[in-house]
């Protein structure tokens, strides 16, 4: 690598001058040394560097340099085979084992290079999708906070109220009005509730706080609330511990999976199963809904974005549709214990 690196750094004009010279000392041992030691390797040497580092025509235009020289080293001392009748044989499979090399270098220049800027470009891209995943996570907690210390106190300040103004019209013997003014103070209790849980469903902080498999059974308990459906919580197995990125993004998922299970699959029951299993987590999200096939294209980019965080931490994301219906997401990843867990158990 360090004479790769040398060369590297070299100008073109320097590689150029230094490959001729190599090949016209390779010419004087060819000449010194007798047509009976074929140095023809050698000569491959500086023509694939050639091609390499300055590329096809170069190397092209080494080749034809490195034919000469080794023709007239060869004639000139005696070479018997550029004296015969296989002469013409003699060159043609020379200067074509020299343009072969030649040709050979560059092509493998550029593939090299190809495959260095595709990794790149896939560098790049999982930095950009890293980016967006971290960009919604960001904007999401916002909203979520902005609901839980905004819209969440105006609705609990305006319970207080209603049920305060119930309370003077029933001294005042108005029923009817304090009746009106008690459906009031519940609906917008339950509107607190219900923005409670869409605050804390949008900030992901309490992951990491409570656990995984109870954040979960948390959003379970949310999802059947907000929406009416019966969603389900399952966990098996032994500690489900893991660092806040891996419980957040398998958190994420579920959630993704369950708003396409409910606003695409139409789904009324949906099952949330979490396993754990030595370093391994399973995360798996069942619902009875018409099934992926028959949903629109929004859900292309819900199951896009769940495939990103399933790369991002290092998991396996796979979709089933069982003979009885419905749709089966699947998602495996690693456990990577928590920092302060692990300092404990050393």
């Amino acid at each position: 690598m360090k004479i790769v690196d040398r060369f590297s750094n070299q100008p073109r004009g320097w590689i150029l001058a230094e490959m001729m010279a190599a090949l016209a000392i390779i010419g004087v041992l060819d000449f010194t040394t007798s047509y009976q030691v074929r140095l023809l390797p050698l000569y491959a040497g500086p023509i694939f560097v050639t091609a390499w580092f300055l590329g096809k025509k170069p190397g092209l235009v080494a080749a034809a340099i490195a034919s000469v020289i080794w023709w007239t080293a060869n004639w000139y001392n005696g070479d018997p085979d550029l004296h015969s009748w296989v002469r013409n044989w003699e060159i043609l499979r020379h200067v074509g084992f020299f343009l072969v090399v030649g040709w050979t270098g560059a092509a493998l220049r550029a593939k090299h290079d190809s495959a260095g800027a595709r990794l790149l470009l896939l560098e790049h891209s999982r930095r950009l999708e890293n980016e967006i995943v971290d960009i919604s996570e960001a904007e999401q907690r916002r909203i979520g906070q902005d609901l839980h210390d905004g819209v969440c106190q105006v609705l609990a300040a305006l319970s207080c109220s209603a049920t305060s103004l119930k309370g003077e019209l029933e001294k005042k013997n108005l029923r009817a009005e304090a009746r009106t003014a008690g459906e009031l103070a519940s609906l917008l209790q339950s509107a607190v509730i219900e923005t409670r849980d869409l605050a804390r469903s949008l900030v992901s902080a309490h992951v990491s706080d409570v656990g995984l498999n109870v954040a979960l059974e948390g959003l379970a308990q949310s999802v059947s609330r907000l929406h009416g459906v019966n969603c389900t919580f399952r966990f098996q197995g032994g500690d489900a511990g893991a660092d806040e990125q891996v419980a957040t993004h398998l958190y994420r998922i579920a959630q993704e999976a369950i708003s396409n299970a409910i606003n695409h699959g139409k789904a009324k029951n949906i099952t949330l199963y979490l396993g754990a299993a030595g370093d391994r987590l399973t995360l798996q999200i069942s619902d009875d809904g018409i099934g992926i096939r028959n949903t629109g294209s929004k859900k292309g980019l819900g199951l896009a974005v769940m495939q990103y965080r399933a790369r991002l931490i290092g998991g396996e994301l796979a979709i089933e549709q069982p003979a009885e219906g419905g749709t089966s997401l699947r998602c495996i990843a690693q456990i990577v214990r928590r920092e302060h867990e692990n300092s404990a158990a050393a």
